[in-house]
């Protein structure tokens, strides 16, 4: 290979590298905010949740940085298969963190009301929640970094105990309101939290979704084991 098809090849990895550590950062940033906008809700914590509110134009402009190189990619690398695949992932799961961001400080808001208002037992059915859907969102991010299409299966499958630890999280405010009507607002904004963490375990089922997209270019729902266990 001649020394001009070694520096394309070499600034090609290199534009590919950058975009995967810029990507790191955003998923460092975003399981930062989540970790603790919970614990600003736990805790009763203005100041951490304003710390996250405050990180969130920090997301936006890392996922538009990612969007910028990933385009820069595509229009000057013209990248093919697996490594078109990588850079259009990269956009996916940008979009993907910068969402958990704003979900994250939707959750920091909420612990900001509830701290003007009685506090409610329910909040820890929330916390717990919230651990579970942080510790999905690692697993999530390392598999995404691994390129482990395997672990990020597992992170996938596991979104639906999310899902019902917030059908019981919302059965149980539900009831909590109809008992006590003087508590209406403040169960409605720990409403809002715990919905905001069911969303979040959404876009990290997204992230796995592109995980396995990018090694295998098909869809995670059409895998034939994925499949018999869904059934």
């Amino acid at each position: 290979m001649n020394s001009l098809a070694n520096h394309i090849v070499s600034g090609y990895d290199s534009d590919l590298n950058e975009l995967t550590t810029s990507l790191s950062d955003l998923g460092s940033l975003a399981e930062g905010m989540v970790a603790d906008a919970v614990r600003a809700l736990k805790t009763r914590d203005d100041s951490l949740a304003r710390s996250v509110i405050e990180r969130d134009q920090q997301a936006n402009h890392l996922q538009s940085k990612i969007d910028a190189d990933a385009m820069r990619i595509l229009a000057l690398r013209n990248p093919m298969a697996t490594d078109l695949r990588r850079t259009i992932g990269a956009i996916r799961v940008a979009t993907d963190l910068e969402r958990i961001g704003d979900l994250a400080e939707g959750i920091s808001k909420r612990a900001i009301t509830l701290n003007d208002q009685s506090k409610i037992d329910l909040t820890v059915g929330v916390e717990r929640m919230g651990r579970q859907v942080k510790s999905q969102l690692s697993a999530a991010l390392n598999a995404f970094l691994r390129e482990d299409t395997r672990a990020a299966v597992q992170v996938w499958m596991a979104d639906s105990d999310i899902d019902e630890m917030y059908n019981s999280i919302l059965r149980e405010l539900l009831t909590y309101m109809m008992g006590d009507s003087a508590m209406i607002n403040a169960s409605t904004a720990l409403l809002f939290a715990a919905k905001n963490l069911e969303r979040i375990g959404d876009h990290t089922s997204n992230i796995c979704e592109v995980i396995y997209f990018t090694s295998h270019g098909s869809q995670l729902i059409d895998d034939d084991a994925v499949q018999s266990l869904l059934r």
